[in-house]
């Protein structure tokens, strides 16, 4: 792989060099590779197509798991938050120790490892709220909690530039990763003002489903605002907005 430097940058393919462009910038490489049906067919390939296997449900467990929490991702995530999701959901199925190789799984690896994960590397959660909070998962009743003591929001929340307000959100997901299926819900303070005056307390409670086997996830994000003649508009585009998976209960 190559950088195409000069006025003129090229796309498509030229002899045997394709020319294209990607967030890098524009590059260039050497066509090549293996005939595909070889790699599907030939036994000294066996390795590649156990990887590829893998590859390909990692990349669809993070796709489920984004889709379940969209409605918080919108205005919280970075332009590689799906491949550096699809990266550690493989560390995820690569743990499981059950399966042959090849037919490693979620549900059977450590979806615990997805805990700490920032959907938005350019704002995130560790390093932009500072206040104590209590994260619980209650596989019993399908409750996830979030509590929050009261806080100083300047002297805990580190907003960019030109923020006047924000908002604390979060989301429980219980994930099917064999069906493919969800359920989630979120909760929202209201737009509270970024200030020198203390917050009361506050407390989500996120319900999935009750005594649920799946795998349960809870999520914590920030939401800051600029008011401007008395309405609020999402900063930047929720571009610092922040959204970590505090908690995971990998299921049972």
């Amino acid at each position: 792989m190559a950088k195409q430097k000069g006025i003129i940058k090229l796309k498509g393919t030229i002899g045997d060099i394709t020319f294209y462009k990607t967030q890098d910038g524009h590059l260039a490489r050497e066509k090549g590779g293996v005939d595909p049906s070889r790699i599907l067919n030939d036994p000294a390939f066996q390795r590649t197509r156990e990887n590829n296997d893998e590859f390909g449900r990692a990349g669809k467990a993070g796709k489920l798991l984004r889709t379940a929490v969209r409605a918080l991702l919108l205005t919280a995530s970075d332009n590689r938050v799906v491949s550096r999701l699809t990266k550690l959901m493989l560390k995820v199925i690569k743990a499981d120790l059950l399966s042959t190789r090849g037919q490693r799984n979620v549900l059977d690896g450590e979806t615990v490892l997805l805990e700490g994960f920032e959907f938005n590397i350019r704002g995130a959660l560790t390093t932009t709220f500072f206040a104590p909070f209590v994260a619980t998962i209650n596989r019993v009743t399908g409750e996830l909690k979030v509590n929050f003591a009261s806080f100083v929001p300047q002297a805990m929340v580190v907003a960019p530039p030109g923020t006047t307000h924000f908002k604390i959100v979060s989301a429980g997901a219980e994930i099917d990763f064999e069906a493919e299926t969800f359920v989630t819900e979120d909760s929202a303070t209201a737009v509270l003002p970024w200030d020198t005056i203390a917050t009361a307390a506050i407390n989500h409670t996120n319900t999935v489903t009750a005594n649920s086997t799946k795998p349960l996830f809870l999520l914590v994000g920030i939401e800051f605002y600029q008011e401007v003649n008395g309405q609020m508009y999402s900063l930047r585009n929720g571009a610092f907005n922040p959204l970590s998976i505090v908690k995971v209960d990998g299921g049972v």
